[in-house]
């Protein structure tokens, strides 16, 4: 082949490659224009739109992507809520999202959660719900799950503390267009102790649900 053939079927290609990448453009540009006119992001998760239920007061404090408390791994589709208890009495809701954190440091074990709710009803979240906490054992990939402090052993949360969770469920509910029966606890995934005081209060955990189910009557 001669080197001006050769020359010819270079600038071919180079002027392929130019062609798609402004094309890719384009189409990113015009997506991104309507998006701006309409006053809305380009990409919302779907059906948030229609959510009547407030959002809570959320305090984002993702966490590092890591190996051992965010490993970046997206969900399946989300088809239930879990509810835990931190099983340490009196922490914080900041210590902790900061002992996920500092675990892509130490790397002893992998645990998170999406979001810890604290003693005086702040919520932190750790990581997006469309990415997987290890909190649910095999739900993890299809639950978004719940971290609550409690200030003894008894496990029974503050008053703060269950009204934020009361709200923070109702409105995860109605964004991913859940029930209360896919309101869980931990315990009803593995059997484990937790949330301590809705395992042993089983009319409390009934009520808790009917408490969601009210809070998301009041906006429909």
């Amino acid at each position: 082949m001669s080197r001006r053939r050769r020359k010819r079927q270079l600038m071919r290609r180079v002027t392929f490659v130019v062609s798609g990448i402004l094309f890719v453009a384009a189409v990113g540009s015009i997506i991104w224009n309507v998006a701006v006119k309409k006053g809305t992001p380009a990409f919302v998760n779907q059906g948030e739109e229609n959510i009547t239920v407030p959002r809570p007061d959320i305090d984002v404090q993702l966490l590092t992507v890591n190996p051992n408390s965010r490993p970046g791994i997206a969900t399946d589709r989300i088809r239930g809520i879990v509810v835990h208890y931190t099983a340490n009495p009196g922490s914080t809701a900041q210590q902790n999202r900061d002992y996920f954190e500092s675990l892509k440091d130490s790397q002893e074990t992998s645990v998170s959660s999406n979001f810890v709710i604290g003693l005086e009803g702040e919520i932190i979240q750790c990581v997006p719900t469309a990415e997987m906490a290890y909190a649910s054992n095999n739900r993890n990939s299809d639950t978004v799950s719940i971290e609550c402090c409690h200030p003894d052993e008894s496990g029974k949360f503050t008053d703060a503390t269950y009204k934020s969770l009361v709200q923070l469920v109702a409105w995860l509910s109605q964004k991913f267009g859940l029930d209360t029966d896919d309101i869980i606890r931990h315990y009803d995934v593995t059997g484990k102790d937790c949330p301590k005081y809705f395992v042993e209060n089983v009319e409390a955990w009934e009520q808790f649900k009917k408490d969601v189910a009210d809070y998301i009557a009041k906006y429909d």
